[in-house]
């Protein structure tokens, strides 16, 4: 009987694409794997990867529904895993999320409340007994970040949380976004202490890391407290144009910069930050980057269609820049 060729590769959809399994097709297994029920596999997966890239991987995993069953499962078969147990209390942290939704809260309603606190406890009593047996342990920590925030524990806690990770894990990118939503004036911080942190991380990090990304989100989450005309007047000055393209330039468009999941985020907050502004030539190389490519979070900021808008802009950049 002759061989018989190996089916062609799937052609990628044509068009822009925010899906996190299109955009990082390197994920596809880790979702078969949750949706299967597979722990081995699942922990297999998630134990292959570098500290960023697993923070977002476990982001991904605990945001498929109904996978709490099979976590649970995952943690009482391996009591003395930590991985296990921090997925079960970072999959609860997402239930609660979704019931409270990120609206502001005069539009969330006390009984949205109650059931997202209630979930939040859930998730901080794993979370407490996991980082008294494991206390450099970076998931868990990065899960506690998220439950000091939904649980208002001020300020000065969530800042202990980051400093016990940050004493073990210094560029831990996604307890550095944490922390900066914490440090935002919806949350009870100060534009000054948001954007202080932001570029004290920037600075501190290594060429080509993915913190001078939170320079760019700070100034984003600036923008939208503002009202008109203000917004469009701190947006677009050649103060915030500087500190983007240098952050930019030391971050994940520096030569040293290895490409990894959190890279459509990163790219997706400094072209809209960019665009936004009116700095379209600054932020081709992020369009460029992307290609086909982007996040819908930092663009769904915008009015209209999160995909419209990245389009629009895209456009404007490359066609000035041609």
């Amino acid at each position: 009987m002759p061989p018989v060729d190996p089916p062609s590769p799937v052609p990628p959809p044509a068009g822009p694409q925010s899906d996190p399994y299109v955009t990082t097709p390197a994920l596809v297994p880790l979702r078969s794997a949750a949706q299967a029920g597979d722990w081995a596999a699942t922990r297999r997966f998630l134990t292959g990867l570098g500290d960023d890239d697993q923070a977002y991987a476990v982001r991904m995993l605990t945001e498929i529904d109904d996978t709490e069953a099979y976590l649970e499962r995952a943690a009482a078969e391996n009591p003395d895993d930590p991985l296990a147990r921090t997925l079960v209390a970072a999959r609860y942290v997402v239930v609660g999320w979704n019931i409270r939704t990120h609206s502001r809260p005069q539009y969330v309603s006390r009984d949205q409340f109650t059931r997202f606190h209630e979930w939040l406890r859930r998730a901080e009593e794993l979370l407490i007994g996991i980082c008294a047996d494991h206390p450099s342990y970076a998931l868990a920590w990065n899960a506690r970040l998220a439950t000091a925030r939904g649980l208002e524990l001020g300020q000065s806690e969530a800042r202990r949380r980051y400093d016990r990770l940050a004493a073990h894990h210094p560029y831990y990118f996604a307890s550095q976004r944490h922390l900066l939503q914490k440090l935002c004036p919806k949350w009870g911080g100060t534009y000054e202490s948001l954007h202080e942190f932001a570029r004290t991380c920037a600075d501190a990090a290594p060429p080509g890391s993915l913190a001078g990304a939170l320079v760019a989100d700070a100034h984003m989450e600036h923008w939208l407290e503002l009202d008109e005309p203000a917004d469009g007047e701190y947006i677009a000055s050649p103060e915030v144009r500087d500190e983007l393209t240098e952050a930019a330039a030391r971050s994940v468009l520096h030569p040293d910069h290895r490409p990894g999941f959190w890279d459509v985020t990163c790219h997706s907050l400094f072209a809209m930050a960019l665009s936004t502004g009116g700095h379209h030539a600054e932020a081709a190389p992020h369009f460029k980057a992307l290609g086909e490519r982007f996040d819908r979070q930092p663009w769904g900021f915008l009015r209209g269609d999160p995909e419209s808008q990245f389009v629009n802009h895209r456009t404007t950049a490359l066609t000035l820049t041609s």
